[in-house]
């Protein structure tokens, strides 16, 4: 039924108000009892309700309960896969299919109502997959800055996370509470890997005289590749603050690129953080020389790190492009 709230400051009726009330009931079709007259508004027996009355879905039993869980366990799967990136392009698709996933399955387990015996534990568990999601899109911007560099330091970055920790702490409580399937994740472990000083990775050009020395006064770890013809050459490992030598270099024109950062890994030939991709603007030349019973080479000697005087200019590579 209509009302007319009336103003605090009026202390008796008003014709206009009158006029407005009796306007009010016709227009609700007030309900005339047979044989009588229709409802007052001064408090008479009103006629039949025409609010409708709003009812709540029931909850979900725990077997429906169960296979809508179920339902958004792959987001797991497409989680995991993120390790299997092998480029940073294939890196940022396979974060994005995740925080897709991710959305997805928040979107359909939040619209449920579960067994209400579990509806703090689905709530929680809800909001611990928004709050992933939310940290993969971090991840994502420290993979454009190359502090994160393969899919394994991004799940291991999201494994220490306080999100993960909350994910995983309301994920065990739901699925203790009634044996609920929910997102499945291991993380790998952080992991700061290094190569002794000096270690050489690849060698396709040893049996000449030349020799090239490296010196790495940076911050980070380094991995020097020469390339000769488009193809890698050689490839050895230089520690920071370390040099190191390579010996037998053959003769020919190079192409020198290096790679630094934190944590190498060495199936996959790459810093897996804080990784940067450069290489000398100029070519290095070996050449030995055979005169008159003597015999000349070309010995080298770089630096990763800037330094004063220095007269050898270097240049950012991308990273998809970087001979690993």
């Amino acid at each position: 039924m209509s009302r007319v709230i009336f103003p605090r400051t009026l202390t008796r009726p008003v014709p206009g108000v009158v006029a407005v009330l009796a306007a009010t009931c016709a227009l609700a079709a007030c309900t005339a009892r047979p044989g009588g007259t229709g409802g007052n508004a001064s408090g008479g027996t009103a006629g039949p309700s025409a609010a409708a009355s709003s009812t709540e879905p029931a909850a979900m039993t725990p077997e429906a309960y169960r296979s809508a869980l179920a339902a958004a366990r792959p987001a797991g799967t497409t989680l995991a896969a993120i390790a299997k990136a092998r480029t940073f392009k294939s890196l940022h698709q396979r974060i994005g299919r995740a925080e897709s996933a991710l959305e997805s399955a928040v979107a359909r387990l939040g619209a449920l109502r579960p067994p209400q015996d579990v509806a703090p534990e689905h709530t929680d568990y809800v909001a611990a997959l928004r709050a992933l999601n939310g940290r993969l899109g971090a991840l994502d911007q420290d993979v454009s800055s190359h502090a994160l560099c393969n899919g394994t330091a991004v799940l291991a970055k999201l494994g220490a996370s306080g999100d993960f920790t909350t994910f995983r702490a309301s994920a065990d409580d739901l699925a203790k509470a009634g044996d609920y399937p929910v997102v499945a994740l291991r993380p790998p472990a952080r992991h700061t890997r290094r190569l002794g000083n000096g270690t050489v990775l690849l060698s396709a050009i040893r049996g000449g005289r030349g020799a090239l020395t490296v010196k790495n006064g940076g911050s980070h770890d380094g991995v020097v590749t020469l390339v000769r013809g488009g193809r890698k050459a050689v490839s050895f490992y230089v520690r920071k603050g370390a040099n190191a030598k390579l010996a037998n270099v053959r003769d020919g024109t190079y192409r020198v690129y290096f790679t630094t950062g934190a944590d190498y890994d060495r199936s996959a030939r790459a810093f897996t953080r804080d990784c940067g991709f450069s290489k000398f603007d100029d070519p290095l030349r070996f050449r030995t020389v055979y005169s008159a019973g003597r015999v000349s080479w070309d010995n080298w000697t770089l630096t990763l790190n800037t330094v004063f005087g220095g007269n050898a200019s270097t240049s950012d590579v991308d990273p998809d492009a970087f001979p690993m």
